[in-house]
């Protein structure tokens, strides 16, 4: 079949894109679409143009893989089969599905657009580090308002319908859209067609300049080093001056300038990362997923009460059980206060909200019969789950899955406490479960491919980001956390200021340093964590003393407003108390002061992340480096437009990393050495990850 039809129905020209599965913009899309468009634009029969598809959606977007070949250059190029829509026949694009990146400003070059209600808009591009290339940020702006262009196309966002219409994105709402699309069509035909999007200027008569400030204000908040966010504010705002030619040549050098940068190959390469993290080697293709209907949570604290609403917000009935009837009280009533506040901030409607609320129930384990899935989230203590898990093995069917939160503690010995490991399960969710995108799903050496089946498929149901870890402490995020951590203290020893540190680790684009990561997690429970880690560190292997100089001297961190910082009146300032306690530590320990670059600073940070994960590929951990970068940009902040820290370390070198980590390995134990597999490819010229077969 071909990719791109042509119909003639009566006086209209109906143009149908067939390219499953999405209908993406190919070459092959781009020819048949130029070829219909001059059949329909010479037959003097035809009034109007009507451009519809088949299967689930409107096109969208371009076909990635033949950008990264660029492909999207080669003729008919996006911008001819525009000039084809602008200088020819009035043109309707009929909306179904998602109309997104190239598909939607195609849609925004035809002279008008209708959609079904369930439909959805968007310019996405910004999340391949792109702007819309084909006009997307000129025509938007004049169609519906730089402040609205602004919204769209710097978050990047999918519009419904609904919203689409009422801010002039989409023209009209229909039920049947054949039908009404063809009806649309003959009334263009009988009336004079509007102007071109792009000679419009309504929408940008009388705009107050500031809000592009404020624009690159928020965009530099909230990026964090990001360059298409503000290539986009700066197209926005042209579109709003230059003239529509003049507008669109601005738009292709930007658009240029950022198809050719490393955020661009680090955003290509995480946007197929996030997709080959859902697929897992040795899975059964013919196994279907078992569909979760009913949940127990055990534990009312701050992770399972935001387990609970994330499972109730899927229309998942959840049984929260805790054995301590006051915990369990203020638990609902915690639950129902971020119902209030989801409500309150117009993330769910109010309806919504009570009917997710109503779906949570408290209960005991004698209420646990009929489950398809137990989430634990009790404290983290093994003997503790041990004796849960237990009892959940007694009070649920044989078919439920039992899940634990836990963050580090071994799946293995947890699912020795029942008698069906096979069906036990790490589910770490990340604090605020209800917000935070990433599922640490953890097998353990008797995890059953039906365990893994419904999880992954439970978590794109959650709206969650999973990743599939080995069992071993820390899982892959948390087991490459201590490094970097470690590192800020080291680095405090040799007299570098916390707020310096952190100031580094900022610039580079993390939400948070690693020392004021280490005040708001608490000073004193990396402590706790630490007592256990410290039993068994290989002979000549050191961790600094300054968290325990510190818990001594009553400095826990944000908790108590006393930590390597001082918060008073919720801001965070210098502490020279601690200056003084890490001063102390340096002199015991007899380490100098010295100077350090701030890209030493960074890649004393940085870089032992990458040789940590080199060893999590090698021990069978992690499957794919790519699902590292996943678990770390959605789990730990790590800015996604360096692309994770394992394609952050491929771009800098693994020779790099290596000889750091050869120092490190002298200086602060055998744990820092480089990885085999790190040696191994430095020594053959191995260049990526992939090459190397990760």
């Amino acid at each position: 079949m071909n990719s791109v039809s042509y119909q003639a129905v009566g006086e209209i020209g109906v143009i149908t894109v067939h390219y499953p599965p999405v209908n993406a913009l190919s070459l092959a899309v781009r020819t048949g679409l130029g070829e219909s468009l001059a059949r329909a634009n010479a037959d003097p029969d035809i009034k109007a143009i009507l451009i519809r598809c088949d299967g689930k959606t409107f096109i969208a977007g371009a076909d990635i893989k033949e950008l990264q070949k660029g492909w999207h250059l080669k003729n008919p190029t996006l911008g001819e089969i525009q000039a084809m829509l602008e200088t020819g026949k009035p043109s309707i694009a009929a909306i179904h599905g998602t109309a997104l990146g190239g598909g939607y400003e195609l849609a925004l070059t035809c002279h008008a657009r209708i959609a079904l209600n369930d439909a959805a808009i968007g310019l996405p591009e910004v999340k391949l580090g792109l702007l819309p290339g084909a006009g997307g940020t000129q025509r938007l702006t004049r169609l519906c308002g730089p402040a609205a262009a602004l919204d769209i196309i710097v978050s990047g966002r999918q519009v419904p319908a609904s919203e689409a219409l009422q801010l002039g994105a989409i023209d009209a709402i229909v039920t049947d859209l054949d039908e009404a699309a063809l009806t649309f069509a003959r009334d263009f035909a009988a009336r004079p067609a509007p102007a071109p999007v792009i000679a419009r200027n309504e929408a940008i008569a009388g705009i107050d300049p500031d809000i592009f400030a404020a624009a690159r204000k928020q965009a530099a908040r909230k990026s964090r080093g990001a360059e298409a966010p503000l290539a986009i504010i700066a197209c926005i705002e042209q579109a709003c001056e230059l003239t529509p030619a003049e507008g669109l040549r601005f738009e292709r050098a930007e658009f240029d300038g950022l198809f050719g940068s490393d955020q661009h190959k680090a955003l290509t390469h995480y946007f197929f990362a996030e997709r080959e993290a859902r697929k897992i080697p040795g899975l059964p293709g013919e196994l279907a997923a078992v569909r979760i209907e009913r949940a127990g949570v055990i534990g009312t604290g701050t992770m399972g009460r935001g387990i609970a609403v994330v499972l109730a917000n899927a229309g998942i009935e959840v049984r929260l059980v805790d054995t301590n009837s006051d915990a369990a009280k203020l638990g609902m009533e915690a639950i129902k206060g971020i119902y209030d506040g989801s409500a309150a901030r117009g993330i769910q409607t109010r309806d919504a909200a009570d009917a997710a609320l109503k779906r949570i129930k408290l209960g005991g384990y004698e209420d646990l019969g009929e489950v398809d899935l137990v989430v634990e989230a009790a404290p983290e203590i093994m003997e503790l789950k041990r004796t849960i898990f237990a009892r959940l093995d007694a009070s649920t069917p044989p078919r439920a899955i039992l899940a634990t939160n836990t963050s580090s503690l071994d799946i293995d010995s947890i699912a020795a406490a029942t008698a069906r490991p096979e069906r036990v399960i790490g589910a770490h969710f990340f604090s605020p479960a209800h917000i935070m995108k990433l599922l640490e799903l953890v097998r353990g050496t008797t995890t059953g491919p039906e365990a893994i089946a419904a999880m992954m498929s439970l978590a794109a149901r959650l709206g969650k980001t999973p990743v599939l870890a080995g069992n071993c402490d820390g899982f892959i995020g948390n087991r490459m956390l201590q490094y970097y951590t470690g590192q800020s203290e080291f680095l405090m020893e040799h007299g570098i200021a916390p707020e310096r540190i952190d100031a580094v680790a900022e610039r580079f684009g993390m939400p948070m340093g690693p020392v004021a990561l280490r005040d708001l997690a608490g000073i004193d429970v990396s402590v706790l964590v630490r007592k256990e880690r410290m039993k068994t560190l290989p002979e000549g292997e050191r961790m600094s003393p300054i968290l325990e100089r510190m818990v001594e001297a009553g400095r826990f961190g944000r908790k108590n407003g006393k930590g390597f910082y001082r918060y008073e009146g919720g801001e965070r300032s210098p502490a020279p108390q601690a200056a003084a306690i890490i001063a102390g530590v340096a002199s015991d320990l007899g380490i100098p002061a010295r100077e350090f670059s701030d890209e030493e600073i960074r890649d004393r940070l940085f870089m032992p992340l990458v040789n940590e994960g080199a060893k999590e590929l090698e021990d069978g951990i992690a499957i794919r480096a790519g699902d590292i970068d996943v678990a770390w940009v959605n789990g730990y902040g790590f800015p996604r437009w360096r692309g994770g820290p394992m394609f952050w370390g491929q771009s800098v070198g693994f020779d790099k990393v290596a000889e750091l980590a050869r120092e490190f390995g002298e200086r602060y134990g055998p744990r820092w050495r480089p990885t085999p597999l790190l040696e191994t490819m430095v020594r053959d010229g191995v260049a990526t990850w992939r090459e190397a077969g990760y």
